[in-house]
């Protein structure tokens, strides 16, 4: 654990209702308390090492970090001058929190291993043994390799075959926002919008796959092991004794089951429909839409179950994305490290106020942002192209934007394909949403007008207006929104950028993946990285 930064709450206006607002991340967890007019009273965050490391590309950490380092946020928020005044008038608490990484618990409730994060590397070894028919069935659809790929990198396969020992022990398999409520309320029940990661859950039904199932059939996780489901919004149970003296919450306070921090977001910056898109610039970059049609933006990527019910958000994520900035921060960037800090400013602030330096197009250098391979491109390979002795490594820096931003357009284009539906305004969020010159940079290469909410706690937010409906302060989300989210700038694009942007996007960013298959199979081949 590492550093707490807070919020000092702010006066309590006279019968206002709050909602405290959990928000779980790959490296900080947030408590954070929200009005019904969306804005926040008080916050309190901890930062803490993302993960341990024992193997290269392995990334476990231990979840009762998460657990811990929650109840020292609520408790430092309580205990802040003004701070307790808040909890009489709390209507509930909402846990919004990672995807794809799981809890092993044991039937006493204890830890079994370290959790095996959603950047994790390893991969079972073994291939899946589909039966007559239905493996003629998959080779027929074209979909041998990449049902391979998810197989193996289920982390309860790769449990299977290395650790048996341990898969026989775990009584309880939940994803962190699971175990989290489990813990606060005894109930072992969690969302629907929480269920995302490589687990036996059938989307379109927003339940768990029964044995004749192909996810199940792909991953044959007990169902004992996996929590009921309950639709977002819904009731999950109420603080026991031990949790209120453990966290500080008031014992018997509601806790209402909330949804992913990706959906989240998309929720908090205000996208109810197909005509929105969400941008979230975090350690994953991804685009969702809201709709209340199933459909797969790519053919065998599953929508997501949104926190609006009857609802779904059909997703394009970049893996890597926003993470590639720590990358170059760490690898490339350590003279302006030393000197953000003389300056009492972060790196990325001052690495950002050089990026306007730089013209659009980055002079002929381009990046292409596959730092790691989805399922279906399992050997494909990060790339960066067009260097001259005109480029600085502000020009690499200005190029992980801009290709970012092209990655997330190409997966806009999927998703306008599909949807059948323009999207006519973007609305951004995650760290990388704190930057003018990255949101400008969006703004042109979407040619749409890119908005932004009030607050950087997109999630957080979020998970309050699901709380704020769960409770009966709002009737509806859509009588939540407009309420609770606030846009502060509008980032128009800018015409002149936009014609060298789509020029780039158009003749030379989709032709690199094309390109450059045949080259990445034959490294893969040579070197057997990655290894599938």
């Amino acid at each position: 654990m590492s550093q707490t930064v807070s919020g000092k709450p702010s006066e309590k206006s006279s019968g206002e209702d709050y909602v405290l607002s959990i928000d779980i991340g790959t490296q900080s967890v947030r408590a954070i308390i929200f009005d019904s007019r969306g804005n926040i009273r008080g916050m309190r965050k901890l930062e803490y090492e993302a993960y341990f490391s024992t193997q290269p590309g392995w990334a476990e950490k231990d979840p009762m970090d998460y657990w811990h380092g929650m109840c020292e946020v609520i408790k430092g928020l309580r205990e802040e001058e003004g701070g307790e005044e808040f909890w009489p008038f709390l209507r509930c608490m909402v846990v919004t929190a990672l995807r794809d990484t799981t809890v092993c618990l044991d039937s006493e409730d204890n830890i079994v291993r370290p959790s095996i994060l959603w950047l994790d590397q390893r991969m079972a070894a073994q291939k899946p043994s589909l039966k007559f028919p239905l493996n003629l069935a998959v080779k027929a659809i074209g979909m041998q390799e990449a049902l391979t790929i998810l197989y193996r990198k289920a982390k309860s396969n790769w449990l299977m075959e290395n650790e048996p020992q341990n898969w026989e022990r775990i009584a309880r398999y939940p994803q962190v926002s699971g175990f989290i409520n489990y813990f606060l309320t005894g109930n072992y029940l969690d969302s629907n919008a929480s269920q995302i990661g490589y687990i036996p859950f059938d989307y379109k039904q927003k339940q768990w796959e029964g044995e004749s199932g192909l996810k199940y059939k792909l991953m044959e996780i007990e169902r004992s092991k996996l929590p009921d489901i309950v639709e977002p919004g819904n009731i999950l149970g109420h603080v026991t004794p031990w949790a209120s003296a453990q966290t500080g919450v008031p014992e018997g306070l509601p806790v209402v089951a909330g949804g992913s921090d990706k959906g989240c977001e998309t929720l908090g910056v205000g996208c109810l429909d197909e005509t929105m898109a969400s941008i979230s610039l975090g350690t994953t970059a991804t685009i969702q839409t809201t709709t209340r049609r199933y459909y797969e933006a790519i053919r065998f990527l599953p929508p997501y179950p949104a926190v609006i019910a009857d609802s779904y958000n059909p997703e394009i994520q970049i893996f890597r994305g926003y993470w590639l900035i720590s990358w170059f921060k760490k690898e490339f960037s350590k003279k302006e490290c030393i000197e953000a800090e003389h300056m009492d400013i972060t790196p990325e602030e001052l690495l950002n106020s050089r990026v306007e330096k730089v013209p659009p197009g980055c002079e002929g250098l381009v990046l292409h942002p596959l730092w790691s391979p989805g399922i279906l491109a399992p050997k494909a390979k990060g790339s960066v192209i067009g260097f001259g002795d005109v480029h600085t490594h502000t020009h690499v820096y200005r190029a992980i934007i801009e290709g970012i931003g092209f990655s997330l357009f190409e997966g806009l284009q999927k998703i306008e394909k599909k949807s059948k539906t323009t999207v006519k305004t973007v609305a951004i969020s995650g760290g990388g949403s704190q930057s003018d010159v990255i949101c400008q940079i969006t703004a042109d290469i979407f040619n749409r007008p890119v908005k932004r909410i009030h607050t950087h706690e997109a999630s957080g937010l979020g998970a309050a207006i699901i709380g704020m409906v769960g409770s009966g302060v709002y009737s509806s989300f859509e009588e939540a929104l407009p309420q609770m989210v606030h846009y502060k700038d509008v980032f128009e694009p800018g015409p002149e950028n936009v014609k060298i942007y789509q020029d780039l996007f158009k003749n030379v960013f989709v032709n690199i993946y094309p390109r450059l298959k045949g080259i990445y199979d034959e490294i893969q081949r040579i070197t057997n990285y990655p290894q599938i």
